[in-house]
């Protein structure tokens, strides 16, 4: 069976996977559908730049910055070696989602290296989520700037928790979070970019989020996580990405990066808390982070 060269490009144009080409100084050749879907970017506003534009500023779980040093598709390019990787790429809205990559060479027909391919997968929880929002719509539990659970869903959530260590043991942490420096950066840009920056942040948390984590908007800038069936060492490390993650996380406005970084407070619930010394300790502990300088997490 031979396809015709229409067959090809109508499959690449309709696969699920984001696909794009560049050559081999890395500029983007070739951007499909998915690619548009997943990144929120259009083919005619990326294709023609190069990846170290920070167009799609891929960072790993510790913020460091791929495109301009750490790069799996510059690597292959220069070694051969097809590569896959987890990353996070920057989506067009600001926040961060997760996505799983595969790299390979593009050669001509000699089998010369002309440049390279990526393929990436977006592994962040959006179904579960999508379902999630429904459920929240119809109880009027959903905060409608943000669109996470408002915080009234959170005290139930927070309740079932409870119930849920004293019957089963089940372990579970709180994340309390607050965006730092958000009245000033209101004063200086406006509450309409200031509502933007909350969604990518909101967005930041779902996409990265295990399926069984709630997220919610506490009031005006502070957010908490629950977080379920963790210990202290892997809330804090969970926390430390989202911290990362937010803050190389950023919207575009007159050719402006405009970025924000989060301070959180985190702890496991104990066998004596109660739902109001869990959040009390936690507010605390948030508040020992804004106090030693912001954009950073305290355990306790």
């Amino acid at each position: 069976m031979r396809l015709e060269k229409e067959s090809y490009v109508r499959i690449i144009e309709n696969l699920h996977d984001g696909l794009y080409f560049v050559d081999k100084n890395r500029v983007i050749a070739y951007w499909n559908k998915a690619a548009e879907k997943i990144s929120g970017f259009t083919a005619s506003e990326v294709i023609g730049k190069s990846c170290s534009d920070d167009i799609l500023a891929h960072v790993d779980s510790e913020g460091q910055r791929l495109c301009t040093g750490l790069c799996p598709l510059a690597a292959t390019i220069g070694d051969g070696t097809p590569r896959e990787a987890e990353v996070y790429m920057h989506h067009k809205d600001g926040h961060r989602i997760p996505v799983s990559i595969r790299v390979s060479t593009l050669t001509d027909a000699s089998g010369h290296v002309i440049g390279g391919i990526e393929l990436f997968t977006d592994i962040s929880n959006q179904t579960t989520n999508a379902l999630r929002v429904k459920e929240l719509e119809k109880l009027a539990l959903l905060d409608s700037l943000t669109q996470l659970a408002n915080r009234n869903y959170i005290d139930r959530e927070l309740r079932i928790k409870f119930e849920e260590k004293k019957r089963f043991n089940l372990p579970f942490g709180v994340l309390f979070i607050d965006i730092d420096h958000f009245k000033k950066f209101n004063d200086n840009y406006g509450h309409y970019l200031g509502d933007d920056v909350l969604k990518f942040v909101a967005n930041t948390f779902v996409a990265n989020a295990r399926p069984f984590d709630l997220y919610g908007r506490w009031g005006g800038e502070e957010f908490i996580g629950l977080i379920p069936n963790i210990g202290a060492s892997d809330l804090e490390n969970l926390g430390n990405r989202m911290r990362h993650l937010v803050k190389n996380s950023y919207l575009t406005r007159d050719d402006k990066k405009l970025q924000v970084t989060i301070s959180l407070g985190a702890t496991i619930a104990s066998e004596n808390d109660t739902m109001d010394s869990l959040l009390k300790r936690a507010d605390k502990l948030l508040y020992q982070s804004k106090t030693s300088g912001r954009n950073c997490l305290t355990i306790g």
